[in-house]
């Protein structure tokens, strides 16, 4: 009888990949076969452990097809917008994935980064780590976010404009300012300098004058200047420093090598970029 009910839903998920579809609820599931829940999890759970499913949510399954079997599950994009969906989030992939996906490449990333407005745990998928980071007001940023073709349909991405802004919104996610520079070489070129601006004003003050110092650092200052005049319009600016990390320790903090007087930003380290 268990045996039935593990060859029913291996032809169902083969059905499916078949329709080119690797996602599916256990309702969905129970429904299609006509079993209860109890059946049906011992089913899904046998194929589990054989490496023909995994379940990234309570509730929510993908299948493994044969071709990526040995990474032990599909890449992310093919069920990303289909996750975030089951779990009723709003969502964007973003930071260096982002960055990876418009051009940026001077490393492989190694987690998939999501932007989420609900603080969920990372999950590792065969091979993939999914790792989210918090964001209340998604709903801010929404010009700053692009509708991405994948193979098995849809999935939401951040713009240049939006992924320079929180790479410098979560710096540890970002591999630190270093890392930040270097991938702003490749990205700044297609970064929508109006669009910039307008997002900017959902960004706190410290993130747009550090993004703003680094853009004009790295010779691109056209696509900082309405965002500076977007940032002058919010009022008087403090100071701040373009890597808290090297202030994290008063004993062992550098004397300022530059004061940027235009976006009041104290510099103790000039940032290196990998060429």
């Amino acid at each position: 009888m268990v045996h039935d009910q593990r060859s029913a839903l291996s032809a169902h998920i083969a059905s499916l990949l078949s329709a080119g579809q690797v996602v599916f609820t256990s309702e969905q599931a129970e429904q299609a076969l006509g079993v209860g829940r109890g059946a049906f999890l011992d089913a899904a759970e046998r194929l589990q452990r054989r490496k023909a499913l995994i379940r990234p949510r309570q509730g929510f399954y993908v299948a493994v097809p044969p071709q990526f079997a040995s990474w032990g599950a599909p890449p992310p994009p093919w069920y990303i917008d289909a996750l975030m969906r089951h779990e009723q989030q709003p969502y964007y992939v973003g930071l260096l994935k982002a960055a990876e996906l418009h051009g940026a490449t001077h490393q492989a990333v190694m987690e998939f980064q999501i932007v989420t407005a609900k603080r969920m745990s990372k999950i590792k998928a065969g091979r993939n780590l999914i790792v989210f980071y918090y964001r209340k007001d998604i709903a801010a940023v929404e010009s700053g976010i692009e509708d991405r073709k994948t193979d098995t349909g849809r999935m939401k991405i951040s713009s240049p404009a939006l992924t320079a802004l929180d790479l410098l919104r979560y710096p540890q996610a970002a591999g630190g300012i270093d890392n930040v520079a270097t991938v702003l070489t490749d990205l700044a070129e297609k970064i929508d300098p109006s669009q910039l601006a307008a997002l900017s004003d959902a960004a706190e003050r410290p993130v747009v004058q550090r993004l703003g110092h680094l853009l004009e650092r790295l010779g691109h200052a056209d696509r900082a200047n309405p965002m500076h005049a977007a940032l002058t319009a919010r009022g008087a600016t403090p100071w701040t420093e373009l890597d808290r990390d090297e202030t994290r320790d008063p004993d062992f903090t550098p004397a300022p090598l530059e004061h940027d007087d235009r976006w009041r930003v104290v510099v103790r380290r000039t940032p290196e970029v990998d060429e």
